[in-house]
């Protein structure tokens, strides 16, 4: 049972960042007024905006996998406490 919990956990985490990183696409064309640096076709994006939008990319991910880690574990502890009592 832990790997189905595992795999959910994943599943769930893939999903959140996927959120995650349309939000921050949205506040970022909302307080900068410009298209989020990608890469690919933004020659003209400067370092400094890349390394902002990079900065504030990283920290939302690392928060939306510190956050689904621990839910994922204490969904685990619950289900094996539950199953102690039967």
């Amino acid at each position: 049972m832990n790997v189905l919990f595992k795999l959910l956990g994943a599943g769930i985490g893939m999903g959140a960042g996927f959120v995650g990183s349309k939000l921050v696409n949205r506040f970022w064309e909302k307080a900068t007024g410009n298209k989020p640096p990608t890469g690919h076709d933004d020659v003209e994006a400067s370092l400094r905006s890349a390394l902002a939008f990079a900065l504030i990319s990283s920290c939302v991910s690392a928060v939306i996998q510190v956050l689904t880690n621990r839910a994922t574990q204490r969904a685990i502890g619950r289900f094996a406490k539950t199953q102690d009592i039967v």
